[in-house]
Parts: C-alpha cells; structure tokens; sequence
C-alpha cells in the first residue's frame, strides 16, 4: 500500500469508531495513509475495527473510554501516544440520540446526553489540542446534526447538544486558525446507522421507504458517505476549510 509521502504517518483519533460513521471513517483514513486510534466505549468493538485496520497493512490501535469521563479520555489519547504518536487529527463521532418529547425528559436524561455528545467532544478536543499547536497542524471533524439545524420536537435535548457541537466548531475554528489547526463539522441527515435503526426498532424515526422520500436524491446516504467527507476535511488539501458546517444530507433543504 503506497501512500503520499505528506500523508503517510499523521495519527487520528477516531471517537465512536467501533461501529457506523465512526468505524466508516477509521476505514477512510486509513486508506489515506493515516495511523489510526479506534476509540469506543465498547473495547471489543474498538478491537475489531483496528484489527480489520491491521490486516490490510495500517497501524492501528483499539482503545475503550467513555468519553464523558476525563480520565479515561487522558488515558486513551496517551496510550495513542505512547503506541502511534501526537494526535494531528481527531474526529469526534461518539454520540447518543434518545427520544423523548421535552416535558417527560428527566434531569439526569438531558443531562446523559449533552454528557456524551457535547461534554465528550470538550473532553477530547482539549486533550488532542496540545498535540495539534506542537505540531503546527491539525484537523478536528466534529460529528454534529442535522436536528441541530431544523430542531427535533422527538428529541430536543439531542438537537440541542449537537448544536452546541456546531457552536463549539465555530469557535475553535476561530481560535485555533492562526496555528495551522482546522476545525469543521458535519449534520448527517438520511444516513443508515445503527442509531437510526435503533430509532425505528423503538418507533421513533420513520422507516427507510419513508425517510428516503424526504431526500431529493431518494435514497439514504451511507456511513461511507459520511467518511468521505471528513477524510476530505481532514486532508492536507483542505488546509484553507474551517469554520464550515458541510452538510451531507442528499440536498434535504436545512437551516
């Protein structure tokens, strides 16, 4: 497997990667030459996506953290350290989508889910950011929703949390510029994931003829669409993209 030579040793940090986007993505940038650290709350999850890495010539680590717990996360990203070196790219796509509508939503519900998705994406970008202003680059993707753009009256606080994902982007986007580090975000939307299957097993998403019908394209999108977009984004070639929410929704109309 032959690589460009700019491309060949950076390390990323895949949050999420056991499964769906996640694990899409750990693919993706392997195949751009990347050393990859799969980081799941489910160890052997993490453990057979970097083993699938492995075999077809990349190094690649799996490690199990929750993100919410600090610790684990320090612990997790040193262990990257330690076994493939400094993370230069770091893609956020852990995440947790519940739906329940906003007056039965318990204290500690809203809570486990700007935990995970919001407070997870804070634990892991001021733990890679170090890394990244050594270097004097870096790219962060952070996995936000489209739910933040239009609002989910079956799960507000979800909509909510990725939006202050794409909150959080902006802003470290501007901040980090200066310093050769980019910072983007993506709203899947019409993507067959797990969490979405998940949904509609519990009745709370449509089912695919349904959903696909809302999309102008007319169909669902896959996880290695998703992929491809942040391999893209996080490339040498998208040094001059940050900022940017890139919507990959098969041209559903957002906000």
């Amino acid at each position: 497997m032959t690589h460009a030579n700019s491309q060949r040793a950076k390390v990323a940090v895949v949050t999420g990667g056991g499964s769906g986007i996640g694990e899409a993505t750990c693919h993706h940038l392997a195949e751009r030459g990347r050393q990859v650290a799969v980081v799941d709350l489910d160890g052997d999850a993490a453990e057979r996506v970097a083993k699938d890495l492995r075999s077809d010539g990349t190094a690649a680590i799996g490690l199990v953290a929750d993100v919410t717990d600090r610790p684990a996360v320090d612990a997790a990203f040193e262990q990257a350290r330690q076994q493939l070196g400094p993370t230069e790219i770091l893609v956020t796509s852990a995440g947790l989508a519940m739906f329940t509508s906003f007056l039965d939503i318990a204290p500690e519900e809203w809570n486990r889910v700007f935990d995970i998705n919001i407070k997870g994406t804070f634990h892991c970008c001021q733990v890679a950011l170090p890394d990244m202003l050594a270097a004097g680059w870096g790219r962060i993707v952070m996995i936000s929703s489209s739910s933040a753009q239009r609002g989910s009256p079956k799960a507000p606080h979800y909509a909510a949390a990725k939006g202050a994902v794409m909150a959080l982007s902006k802003s470290l986007a501007l901040t980090y510029a200066p310093y050769g580090i980019t910072v983007n975000n993506i709203p899947p939307s019409g993507i067959e994931t797990p969490m979405q299957h998940q949904g509609q097993a519990s009745g709370d998403l449509p089912p695919n003829e349904i959903m696909a019908k809302a999309i102008p394209m007319g169909h669902l999108g896959t996880p290695d669409d998703i992929a491809a977009a942040v391999a893209f984004l996080t490339s040498e070639e998208a040094g001059f993209i940050t900022g940017q929410t890139l919507g990959v929704n098969g041209g559903q109309v957002v906000q």
